[in-house]
C-alpha cells in the first residue's frame, strides 16, 4: 500500500483571470519547504436535551480553506508570490528584467494553487488563493526562506493533477551571505537580526452559500512592519526613535551572476525601546519598526527583482 510521502508532493500555481475560477493551463512548478494549506470542517457538538446522556450526532459547521507555505526566497519563483502579495509589477529591461512591485493596490490577483500527493493520489485545488501576508527573517546564517500566509475561497479534490503540463524555473536561490541592510542610503552596522512582515490585511467576504464557500477576500488597510535586533554601539536609532522621525530602510540580497532583490520602506518609525543590560556580553536593543505611506514616494515600500524572467 502506497504511503504519501513530502518528498513526492509537488506544488503548482497559476493566476486566475476569474476569481474562483482555476485556469486550464498555464500552471508553474514553484518549490518550497512545508504547506499547511487546506481546507477543515469542524463539527459542532449537539446541545440538545431530552434523548439520555449519549449526545445525539454533530452538525457539520462552515468550511475554512487557508494555510501557510514556507518557500525559499528565489530569484525566479518569487516572483509569483511577489505579484500576489502586491500587484503585478512594472517590468523593465531587456534581460536582465527589472520588475518593480509597489504596494497600496487596491486590485489585488488571485491564484489558483494544487499541491499534489501522487501516492494516494490526492490532488487538492485550492481556487481563489489570496495573499494575506509575506514575512521573512534576515540573519546571518541558515537557509534563507519566507512563509506566505493564504486565504483560499474552497478546495476541490482529485484522483489526477488538473494543472497540466507544468513550467518549470530555475532555481537560484538567495542566502543570508547575500544581505544588507541600509538606512538612509547607508549600512546600517551592528544589525544582528531583522525581521520583515507585510500584510494585505484581507476581509473575508463570508456570505451564506450552499456551497460553503467564501465570496473573497478583500484587501484593506496594509502593514508593513518588523523587527530590528541591534548591538548597542551608537545612538543614531534610539534618537530616532526620540525624535519621532522616518527614516528609509531597504532590505537587500544580491547575486555574484546579477540577480537582486530589494525592499525599500520608504518611511519607518522607530519606537523607542528598553536598553537592557543582562550580563556582562553585549548589550542589544530592538526595534518594533512601523513604516508608513511616504509623501514623497506616494506609497509605503517598493520592491525590486531583477532576474531573467520577463514578465510574471
Amino acid at each position: 500500500m502506497a504511503r504519501a510521502q513530502g518528498a513526492r508532493s509537488q506544488l503548482a500555481v497559476a493566476f486566475e483571470t476569474t476569481y474562483g475560477t482555476p485556469p486550464a493551463g498555464g500552471f508553474t512548478r514553484l518549490p518550497f519547504a512545508s504547506s499547511t494549506l487546506s481546507a477543515e470542517q469542524p463539527l459542532l457538538s449537539s446541545e440538545l436535551l431530552g434523548y439520555g446522556r449519549d449526545p445525539l450526532a454533530p452538525v457539520r459547521d462552515a468550511i475554512t480553506a487557508d494555510g501557510d507555505l514556507s518557500v525559499p526566497i528565489d530569484a525566479e519563483a518569487f516572483g509569483f508570490w511577489l505579484k500576489a502579495a502586491f500587484g503585478a509589477p512594472e517590468t523593465t529591461g531587456t534581460g536582465p528584467y527589472s520588475h518593480e512591485f509597489h504596494s497600496g493596490n487596491w486590485t489585488l490577483p488571485s491564484m489558483a494553487i494544487e499541491t499534489g500527493l501522487p501516492e494516494i493520489p490526492r490532488y487538492a485545488m485550492y481556487s481563489g488563493v489570496m495573499l494575506n501576508q509575506l514575512s521573512w527573517t534576515l540573519q546571518r546564517s541558515g537557509l534563507l526562506t519566507a512563509t506566505v500566509g493564504l486565504i483560499a475561497q474552497g478546495e476541490t479534490i482529485n484522483t489526477a493533477s488538473q494543472a497540466g503540463t507544468l513550467t518549470d524555473l530555475d532555481l537560484i536561490r538567495f542566502g543570508h551571505f547575500n544581505g544588507s541592510v541600509t538606512r538612509n542610503g547607508a549600512a546600517l552596522g551592528n544589525v544582528v537580526s531583522a525581521q520583515v512582515t507585510y500584510s494585505n490585511n484581507l476581509d473575508r467576504i463570508e456570505t451564506i452559500r450552499a456551497d460553503g464557500m467564501i465570496d473573497g477576500a478583500d484587501p484593506t488597510i496594509a502593514a508593513l512592519t518588523g523587527q530590528i535586533e541591534v548591538r548597542f554601539a551608537d545612538s543614531t536609532l534610539v534618537q530616532q526613535a526620540i525624535a519621532g522621525t522616518p527614516c528609509a530602510l531597504q532590505f537587500a540580497y544580491a547575486l555574484p551572476s546579477g540577480q537582486s532583490l530589494t525592499l525599500t520602506a520608504h518611511a519607518v518609525y522607530l519606537p523607542r525601546p528598553r536598553i537592557e543590560i543582562s550580563g556582562p556580553a553585549g548589550v542589544q536593543a530592538t526595534f518594533d519598526w512601523q513604516a508608513a505611506r511616504d509623501p514623497v514616494t506616494g506609497r509605503m515600500a517598493t520592491i525590486i527583482l531583477t532576474n531573467d524572467i520577463e514578465s510574471y
